[in-house]
């Protein structure tokens, strides 16, 4: 797939009206990608089927997605994972990466995502005041209560991690350039509100650990490859490099007003 691999995070359709919408499809097309990437919050769980489906017609290009933890709210987590299975499976364009695995798009460049989950280990989760309206919105955390939601935090991103391991070791041994989706941004440093690193209350909530763990393992091993780490969640933009081979960008969004985060040229 030589041309444009084009990118937008946390694009909330479910605030913006029909006009909106395809303004925005019409932003993408006037960048003649080949292919758009979605990392997360893209509508909320009685909808977003709905509104990939409608942006995947009006493009008629593939759609790599993850979903973020918006994307979940008024459903839960199994069910949501179970519908976009099923709608991968079903469309010509979209194509929740998850279920998708490696996907090659050049002889040099892959990519590849799973929709993580900030996992209450960076920052001082046992005092933090934040209280998301996932704890309320999604099942599985409505049920863990406040007494089990640490756990369910620290399963959601070690799970995200183990599904990445095999599957990043295949991708770093194979292709120079690895771009990964994930919803939340791998590193704490990655994390901004405003210009400023996320602080000890806000951090467990909008960091994923596990796989920054993972990551920070893995790379130093394939100094020959390039991982690109594409997120969201924050809606503050960030381009920070980890490691020599290693880089986070996390794109900027705004409700009501989606944008494009940036574009890559594949080779």
């Amino acid at each position: 797939m030589a041309g444009l691999l084009a990118w937008a995070t946390d694009i909330h359709l479910d605030h913006c009206d029909a006009e909106v919408i395809a303004a925005f499809a019409h932003s993408i097309r006037l960048k003649d990608p080949k292919a758009l990437c979605l990392t997360g919050d893209l509508a909320e769980s009685q909808n977003v089927a709905n509104y990939l489906s409608d942006l995947a017609a009006e493009l008629q290009i593939p759609v790599y997605f993850i979903l973020g933890n918006h994307d979940y709210y008024h459903g839960s987590i199994a069910e949501v994972r179970r519908a976009m299975l099923e709608l991968s499976q079903q469309s010509e364009w979209l194509r929740w990466m998850p279920a998708s695995g490696l996907v090659p798009l050049s002889a040099t460049t892959c990519l590849l995502g799973h929709d993580g989950w900030s996992d209450g280990r960076h920052g001082d989760y046992a005092t933090s005041t934040i209280k998301l309206k996932d704890y309320r919105l999604i099942s599985e955390f409505a049920e863990a209560g406040e007494a089990g939601r640490l756990a369910l935090l620290n399963q959601l991103g070690d799970e995200s991690a183990a599904w990445l391991r095999p599957r990043l070791n295949q991708a770093l041994q194979a292709f120079q350039q690895v771009y990964l989706l994930m919803h939340p941004p791998p590193f704490r440093e990655a994390c901004l509100y405003g210009t400023e690193i996320a602080d000890d209350n806000w951090a467990p909530h909008f960091t994923c650990k596990a796989v920054g763990d993972l990551l920070a393992e893995l790379l130093p091993l394939y100094p020959q490859s390039q991982l690109t780490v594409l997120a969201g969640h924050t809606h503050n933009p960030c381009d920070i490099q980890i490691l020599p081979n290693l880089s986070v960008r996390v794109g900027a969004a705004e409700y009501g007003t989606p944008a494009l985060a940036a574009c890559f040229e594949i080779a």
